[in-house]
């Protein structure tokens, strides 16, 4: 016979020395990095010098919230502000507004290349003349019929038209 108390044994000396490894840690009192950039765990402190410093608070203005602001990362290129020039000069509101124009063309250009490119290749797939399933307005599959097969044909020829220039 086996004794019941034999598989929890290993099982006490694992956690057992588990908590021995962490006691190492838990008398540590203080923490710091040293010049290596270490972790360092002590029951003393480090040196001056490596120990961080309390933060310090600095009284925000408004001139200095809008200048942090401005230089941080955080705030795209596009809205800084250069600094000999003013925001309502109408020389730079319309160059601000020929910029989101061309970048709006540009997507508009991208997409519409993007759905003749889609539309060639469907049409291409129809007309192979491959076995295709099309969904009911049930959700259910079902064989695409000849009549279905023109219909998007159709469909394509019109899309293709209207984005391919």
């Amino acid at each position: 016979m086996m004794n019941p108390r034999l598989p929890r044994r290993p099982l006490g000396v694992m956690c057992a020395l588990a908590l021995m490894a962490l006691t190492s840690i838990a008398h540590a009192q203080w923490k710091w990095r040293d010049a290596d950039g270490r972790t360092q765990y002590s029951d003393r402190p480090g040196s001056i010098r490596s120990r961080p410093r309390p933060f310090t608070s600095t009284r925000w203005t408004g001139a200095s919230i809008c200048s942090f602001i401005r230089s941080s990362r955080l705030v795209p290129p596009a809205m800084k502000r250069a600094p000999g020039r003013a925001a309502s000069e109408p020389s730079s509101r319309e160059k601000v507004e020929r910029e989101r124009k061309a970048q709006e063309d540009k997507a508009r250009t991208e997409a519409m290349a993007e759905n003749c490119r889609q539309a060639q290749n469907r049409q291409r797939m129809l007309e192979s003349g491959v076995r295709l399933r099309s969904g009911t307005a049930g959700g259910e599959s079902q064989p695409m019929t000849e009549q279905m097969r023109q219909d998007e044909i159709r469909q394509m020829q019109t899309v293709i038209t209207a984005n391919c220039k």
